[in-house]
């Protein structure tokens, strides 16, 4: 199972490169465009989601390969993807019509600083669901160790 748990940081660090390529678009030679867009966006909930998720299959398969889910870890997993779906909605909440910068008639697409604000409230309500999965139950380590 040591093999699923480097499946899972490699996964979490596609995830950091794909997010940090939607934060700077310039690092892989990208034209810049002034703003977020829609695709920014998706691109950096995208990344953030993959590494939120290599990181639940790391602590899964390197602390409790061999056990089931404890209650509260499947709360941890839960707050997980909550906050990532939250991480959503609050960047693209001008293009779902409930966010607070209307849209312009140029079509351009605004991250608002309460969308900013929310996006990474809704990242840390994340990380805190990986933390909660990852501190909750009794590990064992494999014996492949």
């Amino acid at each position: 199972m040591v093999k699923v748990a480097q499946i899972g940081i490699v996964v979490a660090v596609l995830g950091i490169i794909i997010s940090l390529v939607g934060l700077f678009p310039g690092i892989i030679a990208l034209p810049l465009t002034p703003g977020f867009g829609v695709v920014q966006i998706l691109v950096i909930v995208f990344g953030f989601s993959t590494l939120i998720l290599g990181a639940l299959i790391y602590a899964k398969f390197k602390f409790y390969a061999f056990q089931e889910h404890t209650l509260t870890q499947q709360i941890g997993i839960r707050v997980a993807f909550t906050g990532i779906t939250f991480a959503v909605l609050a960047g693209l909440a001008d293009v779902l019509g409930f966010g607070s910068n209307l849209r312009a008639d140029s079509g351009e697409t605004l991250l608002g600083p309460l969308q900013m604000v929310g996006m990474i409230g809704s990242f840390f309500v994340a990380a805190l669901g990986v933390v909660v999965y990852a501190l909750a139950g009794s590990p064992t380590l494999a014996e492949d160790d």
